[in-house]
Order: C-alpha cells, then structure tokens, then sequence
C-alpha cells in the first residue's frame, strides 16, 4: 500500500528559491479538459518499454509497439540493428503477442510470456515458451498449464517455475523432460518458491528461489500458511467483466492474510539436488516469528544468499548458504533504530569481493562497502539527501553507479562514485533523472522529466556525451499545448510546531490574486512515501497533474503537501511517526490548511482534502483532528483501523497492537463522532489489499456516532479501482462532490 525538524521561517511570500512555474500564468484559452481525456489515456506520456541491455554491451531489446516483436537495437546508434523474435518467424509453436521476456544468461534462448494473467500486484501466470534464437523453433515450457515466475539456470538449459504452489524444473536440453521437485505445496497451505500475499506484498517480490552458480541446486523459500487466517472477498457478476458463474449466487475469494498482531506463514528454506534428486532443508538461523524477504544467487558455486529479518524489523542479516551442505555463513548484520526500511533489502548487492550494504547509520541512506572477509566497512556516498537506487557496481573500474536526491528532496540526480570516493553527477537537468546502464557501464539512457516536461529519454556515455534521443514526448507536447495552462508552483512553510513543510499548487489558468479561491488538499502521507516531486508523476493522479489540472479549470486551487513521516528527507524526519501512525500527518494537513487560510487569495471556509489509500486513512484523520478546518473530504480505499491491516507494513511502524495498544487505539473509528466536514468514502469490494472491512467497520461508527456521510462501493474492483468505465467514475464522484460541497453550498 499501501527526520530532522527544520525550524525556519515561512519563505518570503509564498515560494522557496526552488520554486518555479510550469507555464506561464498569461494564457490563452484552450480546449477543455475532460476526466475521460485522462482516464483513457489521450495525454498518456511515451517511455521506455520493456528495454533489457544485452551481455554484448553495445546493445539492449524492446518489445515492439504492438508487442508481435523482440527489436534489437545499438545503443550508440539507436539503430535496429535485427529482429531477435517475431511472433511470424517462428517453428513449431506459435503465440499471437509477447507480454514479457527474459533473455537465458548466454542469450542464446529467451523465455517468451503470452496470455499473462494478473493475480496480485506483482505475481502474475502465463503460457511460457522457450525461443531457440538461431533456429527460431519456439517451444511451450510446459503442457501441463500455466506456469508463474520461471528463473533461468545459469547453464541456459534448465529453467524452473510454479504451478499450484509447488517447484518443478524443465532440461530444454532433454527434450524438454519436466520434472516435479516439491510435492507438499497446497493451497491456502503451503507455497514453495513463490511468496504468500504478504511477503509479495511487502517485501516487494514475485518469486522465491534460485538456482546454484553450478545449476546442480535449486533452493527456495517454502511458506507453510496453514496457521494463517483467512479473509473472503465476496464477488457478484458485475460487468467489464461479466462473472456469469456469480449471476445468481454471490461467490467468494478466500486467502490467507495474516492481520497486525496475528500469525504470519511460517517460513523455511530448502535445497534441491538435481542429480541426487533429493531436497532438504538450510539450516538457516531465524529469529522467532521471522522473514526470509530476499533468496538470491551466491558468491560460490553452489552458494545461494539468504537474508532473515526479525519480526520487529529492526536486524537484518545476510547469510551465505551452501546448497550442498547446507550450512549456513553469517556475512552482514544490520541493526537499526525503528525498523529497516523496504529499500534497502532491494539495494544490497553482493559479489565475490565484497558486498554493497544501504544504511542510514548516517541518518541519510548511503552506500557502505564491505570487503570480501566481509569485516571492514568503506563508505562509498555522501549524499546530502540520500542514496535512493543503486544501478550497478563495476567490479573492474570499483566505480559505483547510483541515483540520489543531492539538491534537494524534491529531485534526484544520477551519480558515480570512483574507488577514491570522488562523486560525479551525470545528470545536470534540474528535475528527476533516472537511468537504465548498458551490460559493460559504456553507455546510460537517463529518463528526465520535471513538472512541466513529459519524459525524455536520452542515451549518454558515461564520459558525459550525449548521443541521441530515445523518446521525446513531442506528439504528447504537440496535444498539450491545445489546452489551457495551470500555474504549477513549489513552496514551504513552517508550521506552529516549528516544521517546515514542502508541498505543490496548481492554480487556474486565468488566476486572478485579487480573487478568493476554493482549495482542494490531495495527499499520501504513508512513511517514506513522496509527493511533492520536481517530476512529470507529480500530482494525484499522475500525468503531469492532469487531474488536478482538470480541477483547476472548475476554478479550484489544488494543494499537496508532504508531512512528517514522508521521504526524502532522512530517517528521523520519515520515521517521527513510528508507533503512532496518523497522528503527526493529520496535524500536518490540518496546519496546511490553515495556512492555506491566510492566504489573501484562499477562501478558508471551503478547503478540502483527499486521497487514496493511506491517503484515505490521513484524510479521515485530519477531518476528525479537532480543528474543524475541512469543509468537505474524499477517502478512498482507506485503512480505518490497522488492526485490520497486514503483519508485515503495519508492525514495521507500530509493532503488534499488544505491544502498542495506545498506538492502535488512535484511528478513524475511534475518532468517529469527531468528523469534521462532508464526507465521501469510495471503495473496491475485491480490494485485497484493503479490505471493504476497513470502510464497513468505519461506516457503522459514523452511524452510530450520527454523522451524515455518502459512500461507493465498486462491484468486483479491487485497490486500483478500474476496469470497463470504472476509474471515469471514480474520478467524476470526486470532482462533483467537490464541486457541490466547496462551490455550491453557502
């Protein structure tokens, strides 16, 4: 799903030195902007498309636009320099589309994806065939049904994946012979090599295993579920699609999600010997109760890395583990303050010499490496607002390829480090940059954008010449340009606790100073999480603002504001709010607000606020914080009680509701005869993630505390909210009841 106070004065006037505009606020009249235009996708941005560098260096391959193709390009050139598949060119099998890829380590085979279908937010099944590139002959994986998360070996030979929850491995090379390694899996009982909702979840992964360097084991994590409750969605035939098997009956979606407090999936890790074909369990060291989050390829031959993560998860240790006998070698250990952020289980990166290890010892996240006895530490960044991704370590060169936020939080640039730590900004646009590195570290695109700019992907050399333009967004910016411009802006205030606060505004076109506005308040506030970025994602809904750029043409002023428990800004600002989720974001927005208020060209009686998620939860908070500063508010898919939330993200901030009573007894229901202001709550009646328990519970408190409230429920959608004519919808119930509430009403 779902820092450090800085006390300074309010910035002279309203905006920091930073702050600037998108388009000019003298503007001419242009088409008008509809919720459909955005929902559909007319002003949808170009980037890059399923680019993977190829081992030769020079070379990366992309999908083609209507996905029939494998397109092979030069990355000095941007040439097509061949066609690596073509849904036409094949022998033997043949599919109709490619949805995904994944090239074998010797390039000569590609694992080919089609008729993908969606489960979670990462996990997916699909039909998978193996392309052979010189003899064009395509192959199933397997006839015995979809497969889901399938690795390769690194012999380019074997590959293996999951059906119905247990491990099986297929020898190209042996005609294909499919073999059964895991027999136990079951489901709602025990998961092997993929992991259960939470872990996939939380812990941001869709598979759980790994073969050897040698290719002789595959290990895995097995998940025994069986101790974990069980939630049920109730689903009905609705529309786009239709579910004919519910016409008459309702029927359910029963999972196991393990709630704050309650037992998770009990986790262990296994090894497979291909030849031996015998499996047998790592004897991994594990806290009680705790996460293997990260199985990965190893340093020896038959070595895998296996990371554990207490409960608390606030120590985080690597472990090196030999397939072969089993035992298990402690490489790192990692204890924090608070907890460990996500990122950094996905930052860590290990390899014969040593290993890179993300930290926030320093306050801010920087890169540490350690030598191969895995003892003495070297930091590698200084940061000033912290490492956010890690491109790649060259072993050769001991040069260390990373994005960071080093001019401001609302930023980020792309950087080298050399072995003598030196740094060097690769990026010099203002704004947000980003980059995918050639194999050999030759060659970068960097995708840019600002508020203002759609994306733009550039090749560049890493010696800092700029070769040639990949995407442009010129047709988007042709489409942009026939519609009216809002004034997007950056600013800063300080709050009466002494905080300053960063945040955007979007203003009208035609915005007239001497005139009161209408505001509408749009915010995440979950811990880590930014959205008040220098990025053409800025806004609620993303694509350069559109929808708050739809808003403003209704005459409304739309606000965003980062507060405490935010990223970008160092781990004691982002983790101020551990063990007390709610409490510091909902003063936040409410001090907003009445900032806003004071404004010579803000109407104080009608602001409002929203959001989406934990957006939800924070706009319910703030409407029921005690000061009555919100007219009107939108909660979407909100958590309302985090009792009802998963294990993992919720105890990460507030540990179990037995260790932190005083931390769970402060949520929307308990705050229920509190609310402040017009309420609309919406939500997915499939939502896994947030359940519609969340809004049933919270709609009977507001029921029985006799507040008046309006409320959706989206037959069959789940957190997204989409499909068939359903995001339109959404959309439009938010903009009216903003419309009657902040407009209409004296």
């Amino acid at each position: 799903m779902l820092g450090n106070h800085m006390n300074k004065k309010i910035v002279s006037s309203l905006f920091l030195a930073i702050a600037f505009m998108a388009f000019s606020s003298v503007v001419e009249a242009g088409e008008a902007l509809t919720i459909s235009d955005i929902t559909m996708g007319k002003y949808a941005a170009d980037n890059l498309r399923s680019l993977t560098p190829l081992a030769d260096g020079e070379s990366f391959a992309q999908i083609s636009r209507n996905r029939d193709k494998i397109l092979k390009y030069s990355f000095s050139t941007g040439e097509e320099t061949g066609v690596i598949f073509d849904v036409s060119a094949t022998e033997g099998g043949k599919i109709g589309t490619v949805d995904s890829y994944v090239p074998s380590p010797d390039d000569k085979r590609i694992l080919i994806a089609t008729n993908t279908r969606r489960i979670y937010r990462r996990s997916a099944t699909a039909e998978f065939y193996v392309y052979e590139v010189d003899s064009h002959r395509l192959t199933p994986l397997s006839v015995n049904g979809p497969q889901q998360s399938p690795v390769w070996a690194p012999d380019s030979r074997k590959v293996a994946f999951v059906r119905d929850n247990n491990i099986f491995v297929v020898d190209i090379l042996d005609g294909m012979r499919e073999t059964q390694v895991t027999t136990d899996g079951k489901r709602n009982e025990v998961i092997n090599g993929i992991p259960d909702w939470v872990n996939e979840e939380e812990f941001s992964i869709s598979t759980s295993m790994v073969f050897t360097a040698d290719s002789r084991h595959i290990c895995w994590v097995r998940y025994d579920e069986s101790k974990v409750r069980t939630y049920a969605l109730q689903l009905f035939k609705g529309l786009s699609p239709n579910r004919e098997e519910y016409a008459d009956y309702p029927g359910f979606y029963d999972f196991k999600y393990p709630k704050a407090g309650c037992d998770n999936a009990v986790v262990t890790a296994w090894s497979h010997d291909l030849n031996a074909k015998s499996s047998s369990k790592i004897q991994l060291p594990l806290p009680a109760e705790g996460y293997i989050p990260r199985i990965l390829a190893g340093i020896g031959e038959s070595d895998v890395l296996l990371y554990t993560l207490n409960r608390h998860q606030d120590s985080l240790c690597v472990y090196s583990a030999d397939a072969a006998t089993l035992s298990c070698k402690q490489l790192f250990l990692e204890t924090v303050p608070k907890y460990v952020k996500e990122e950094v289980l996905s930052l860590i990166t290990c390899f014969p010499k040593g290993a890179l290890l993300p930290s926030e010892r320093d306050g801010f996240l920087q890169v540490y490496l350690i030598d191969q006895d895995y003892r003495r530490i070297k930091k590698l960044t200084n940061a000033r607002y912290g490492v956010t991704d890690i491109y790649g370590y060259d072993e050769k060169t001991q040069k260390l390829y990373y994005q960071a936020a080093g001019r401001s939080p609302m930023e980020r640039e792309v950087y080298v480090t050399d072995r003598k730590g030196r740094a060097t900004m690769l990026t010099q646009r203002k704004g947000w940059n980003s980059a995918l590195f050639s194999a050999d570290y030759k060659y970068y695109i960097c995708t840019w954008s600002d508020m203002s700019t759609p994306y733009q992907c550039d090749v560049f050399t890493t010696a800092g010449k700029k070769l040639r333009s990949v995407v442009d967004n010129a047709s988007l910016n042709e489409k942009l340009s026939t519609l009216s411009s809002p004034i997007k802006e950056m600013f800063s205030f300080t709050t009466t606790e002494g905080v300053t606060l960063n945040g955007w505004m979007v203003k009208p076109a035609d915005f007239n100073p001497s005139k009161k506005y209408p505001v509408i308040m749009f915010q995440y506030s979950g811990p880590g999480s930014q959205q008040v970025v220098n990025s053409w994602s800025f806004g609620s809904m993303g694509q350069g603002g559109l929808f708050d750029h739809y808003l403003a043409e209704q005459g409304f002023i739309v606000v965003c504001t980062d507060g405490r428990g935010t990223g970008g800004r160092g781990a004691e600002f982002e983790k101020c709010t551990y063990m007390q989720l709610g409490e510091l974001e909902a003063r936040d927005q409410v001090e907003t607000a009445i900032w806003l208020g004071k404004q010579s060209y803000i109407d104080a009686d009608r602001i409002g606020i929203w959001g989406w998620s934990y957006g939800g939860f924070c706009t319910l908070m703030s409407m029921s914080e005690g000061r009555g500063v919100f007219r009107a508010g939108v909660a979407v898919a909100p958590p309302t009680n985090w009792r009802f939330y998963d294990s993992i993200y919720t105890e990460r901030f507030m540990r179990t509701p037995k260790e932190n009573p005083d931390g769970y007894a402060v949520n929307p229901s308990v705050r229920a005869d509190r609310l402040h202001g017009s309420l609309l709550i919406c939500h997915g009646l499939a939502d896994d993630n947030v359940h519609p328990q969340n809004t049933f519970e919270y709609s009977e408190a507001l029921v029985q505390a006799n507040k008046d409230f309006r409320e959706i429920i989206y037959t069959n959608r789940n957190h997204s909210i989409y499909g068939g004519n359903t995001r339109n919808h959404l959309l439009r119930q938010i903009a009216q009841f903003f419309e009657e509430n902040l407009k209409n009403n004296p």
